[in-house]
């Protein structure tokens, strides 16, 4: 079934998680308003860097779509009279610099399309949302007992994929969910071994596991299907959300922040892991583990988006374990995954930085234990638990699960192969990333070092000591070679000097004698 087109040859896949930051160069004043030339760097490389200019409208505008977030966010105010003298210019541009600080540095809203637009223009111009209506509605021509209900407009945090709620035309009262996603920067399965493998997605069973009740897929991007469940996801239970609302007014400021029961987190975490394991056993890479992709379905907890790795999509939390050379395997990612999870169960919201020095007071120090294996300075220095050993712990080992169903997911040799393949692609470039990252690390540190007001006073005082020692050195070889000359003239071994008035004798050097 050919629903969706094969992307343009030499099409460049983002990595839209890489963090964008953003540096005020310098102003300019028109006739009527007043420009900022804006430095935006994706990275940690100065080339990959580019130049956008805005007015205080534009922030003013942005400013009022994140509104939806229900964060006070730091954008200077409007000023009618006198907002062309140049001190005032000069404080407007530190109060928007402090502006772009904060949503750069907001995990939520630095991925978010409004900020991605306002930033990097070429790059997110697009209508994504259109783009998925045109995707899906070519599906449809093929397949007309599925009808659009209505687009679930930006309840996740991905800019390329989309959902839609859905019902089958001769079961109207019963509703699912479509999502539709493109490629992303990781996919590295070939296009036959891609399609193969998510139309066998709706073949997995487990207990854990949220059923695909359809899924087909091209050369450039996937579709499929599961059951709308209203009561949402393990993110949704935790901020007291509505599923359909959109993904920053849902958990960028909880009105209320509370964790979960102690026994409701070892019995979801115990689950989640049981998962982890089955997906880890089988070969199969995930990466992608964040409360929003545990779907809830009474006291049970169901992964979803399995499809991902095959998409090649970056990992929600992917800034952060890019930071840590120790977390290099997709089932080390899974691991330090679970462990903003739990944090997130435990305290009602995500950890402020990552590593954590000191947990909060917890339902249990078994807590504690597992949130310092994962997420401790020591833990993302030295590497993560596997998940058989996070299993052992007493947090999780006697937790009982009466689930009777029986886990079912045959992949065939030939695609076990292909994902082992892919798997070791993901994670090559991902290690590549964080040496990259550790070197710009050393080297920024360094310089820092090297130009911090402690160490030019250090350098100042060894360059005038320095001065001292080659002072006092000239005098005493000056005074030595005075010394030298004055017994040379005394001993009488030296030739008759020659009075300045005396004629000098001519040089025989070079003359020939006959």
């Amino acid at each position: 079934m050919a629903f969706m087109e094969k992307p343009p040859a030499g099409k460049v896949l983002l990595d839209d998680t890489v963090p964008l930051t953003a540096a005020i160069e310098a102003s300019q004043s028109l006739q009527s308003h007043t420009e900022y030339i804006i430095r935006v760097q994706r990275g940690i490389s100065v080339e990959n860097s580019w130049q956008i200019v805005r007015r205080y409208s534009d922030f003013d505008l942005l400013n009022n779509s994140l509104q939806i977030a229900g964060l006070s966010l730091p954008l200077p105010p409007k000023k009618l009279i006198g907002n062309m003298d140049r001190e005032f210019i000069a404080e407007r541009q530190k109060g928007l610099q402090n502006y772009l600080n904060v949503i750069t540095t907001n995990h939520i809203l630095s991925n978010c399309e409004l900020v991605k637009k306002f930033l990097d223009p070429n790059n997110y111009s697009a209508n994504y949302t259109e783009i998925a209506l045109q995707q899906v509605s070519m599906f449809f021509r093929s397949e007309p007992k599925w009808e659009v209900v209505e687009p679930l407009k930006d309840i996740g945090w991905r800019i390329r994929k989309k959902y839609f709620l859905m019902k089958i035309k001769n079961q109207p009262k019963e509703r699912l969910v479509l999502s539709w996603a493109d490629l992303g920067p990781d996919k590295y399965l070939s296009d036959k071994d891609f399609q193969c493998l998510i139309k066998l997605l709706p073949s997995c069973l487990h207990p854990y596991i949220y059923r695909v009740t359809f899924a087909t897929a091209n050369e450039s991007s996937a579709l499929l299907i599961r059951m709308f469940n209203d009561k949402g996801t393990l993110k949704d239970l935790i901020y007291k959300a509505k599923p359909k609302d959109p993904f920053l007014k849902k958990y960028c400021n909880p009105k209320k922040i509370q964790g979960l029961e102690l026994q409701q987190i070892k019995t979801y975490g115990r689950q989640i892991l049981e998962v982890l394991k089955f997906l880890h056993d089988k070969g199969f890479p995930y990466g992608h583990l964040h409360a929003s992709n545990v779907m809830l379905d009474g006291d049970t907890c169901r992964l979803l988006d399995l499809e991902n790795s095959l998409l090649g999509l970056p990992s929600f939390y992917r800034s952060y374990f890019s930071q840590f050379r120790k977390i290099n395997t997709l089932e080390s990612v899974d691991v330090h995954c679970f462990g903003h999870l739990l944090y997130e169960m435990t305290y009602g919201r995500p950890p402020d930085s990552v590593p954590v020095d000191s947990f909060p007071p917890a339902p249990s120090m078994a807590v504690v234990a597992v949130l310092e294996s994962t997420l401790s300075c020591e833990a993302c220095k030295n590497g993560m638990p596997t998940v058989s050993r996070l299993l052992q712990m007493p947090l999780f080992s006697d937790v009982l699960l009466t689930t009777s169903e029986k886990p079912q997911f045959k992949i065939p040799t030939k695609l076990k192969e292909a994902l082992r393949i892919a798997k070791e692609c993901i994670e090559k470039r991902l290690i590549e990333e964080q040496k990259q990252i550790y070197q710009h690390r050393r080297l920024t540190r360094a310089q820092s070092h090297h130009g911090s007001e402690e160490e030019r006073k250090k350098r100042k005082i060894l360059a005038r000591k320095k001065s001292k020692r080659s002072a006092v050195e000239n005098s005493e070889e000056h005074s030595a070679k005075y010394s030298n000359s004055n017994n040379s003239a005394g001993s009488g071994a030296s030739s008759p000097l020659t009075s300045p008035s005396s004629p000098t004798p001519p040089s025989t050097a070079g003359q020939v004698y006959n």
